[in-house]
């Protein structure tokens, strides 16, 4: 699974893709320059139950690592990994 990120400065997203398939695609909108809302995450039914949208916000997550930056995570599904997993609480807004 490869995971590609796009960003234009105001919306961005990271695409799971497979064999050239996207599996998955979660889209965030940057809240000013420090943080970021995950809106939607979405997984093709193909790729159901095989952990993609979890890839895909872990990807979220490396990513406001490394640019010390803030997740604020609004998607039922990102917000449900967060409140999982308590080693996520450094990135959450």
């Amino acid at each position: 699974m490869n995971i590609q990120q796009t960003d234009n400065g105001k919306k961005g997203s990271f695409k799971a893709v497979s064999n050239n398939v996207q599996a998955g695609e979660m889209t965030y909108t940057w809240a000013g320059t420090d943080k970021f809302i995950i809106d939607h995450t979405d997984v093709d039914e193909a790729f159901a139950g095989q952990g993609v949208g979890k890839q895909l916000v872990m990807a979220a997550v490396a990513f406001a690592r490394e640019k010390g930056i803030k997740i604020m995570p609004l998607c039922p599904f990102a917000s449900s990994v967060f409140d999982k997993d308590a080693s996520l609480e450094d990135v959450r807004f």
